[in-house]
């Protein structure tokens, strides 16, 4: 018969247990194509009025509504990111939340929102191919796949490009192609290649870490290459390096 008040539990969480296995969706039509967050928040500030909206949100902050205040105070800051008033308001607002917050993440990310509007994004240096432990971890497919995310989606657009990699201490070949802006890459043997390379897998890794650079590893023949060697240079040159810090509380 199942435990007392278990479908009762359900059928009053029903959008819960919807997004717990849908995902992001929760059903609502509305939700489907929601308009971008500055937009968004620029239509609800015109609705409300920024006055109007300021003022209401200084009297749940004082009444300790703080998740409420968040998220209207969210949409004040999209609308105007040089709203002084507006950002402070809710960086005291991420402030409470922080001090409120039992998890420990849940603590760090509203205090970082606080600490952005008021300094701005962290000003640190990008650390370069100290990440070793987490190299020697990728296989070829996991170091392709990320190369796919990185793919500068103008700098491809309209582009066919094919860039043969032979890897001798995994003796295997992959075959990198570019086409209809995404990256593909295959071991089938007998794709045509515009270049071919031969290089470590380990020192391929240490070039997309930046740890090392093509021109340093063909000079010093840890790397070798044949067909048409500035078809490497094109190839190289359309992966974008996303920065590490970068804009969350504001737009």
């Amino acid at each position: 018969m199942g435990r007392p008040g278990y479908y009762g539990t359900l059928k009053h969480n029903a959008r819960a247990v919807y997004q717990y296995y849908m995902g992001w969706y929760d059903g609502n039509p509305s939700s489907l194509d929601v308009l971008p967050p500055v937009e968004a928040a620029r239509k609800y500030v015109e609705y409300i009025g920024r006055d109007r909206l300021m003022e209401r949100a200084r009297h749940d902050f004082d009444q300790g509504e703080y998740r409420w205040a968040a998220m209207v105070l969210k949409h004040a800051v999209f609308a105007d990111p040089q709203d002084k008033a507006a950002r402070e308001l809710l960086a005291a607002t991420y402030e409470q939340l922080g001090y409120q917050a039992e998890s420990g993440p849940w603590r760090s990310i509203y205090l970082q929102g606080a600490l952005e509007l008021r300094h701005g994004t962290p000003e640190v240096p990008v650390p370069v191919g100290n990440n070793a432990d987490m190299l020697a971890a990728l296989t070829p497919e996991m170091m392709f796949d990320l190369m796919a995310v990185r793919l500068d989606a103008e700098k491809v657009a309209g582009k066919t490009l094919a860039v043969a990699f032979r890897f001798p201490d995994l003796d295997r070949t992959y075959t990198l192609s570019v086409g209809n802006s995404v990256l593909n890459y295959s071991t089938r043997d007998g794709l045509p290649a515009q270049a071919t390379v031969e290089v470590s897998f380990d020192d391929f890794k240490r070039i997309q870490a930046r740890a090392l650079d093509w021109k340093s590893a063909i000079k010093s023949k840890r790397a070798r290459i044949s067909g048409a060697p500035r078809k490497l240079v094109e190839f190289a040159g359309l992966f974008e390096e996303p920065p590490l810090w970068f804009n969350i509380i504001t737009p």
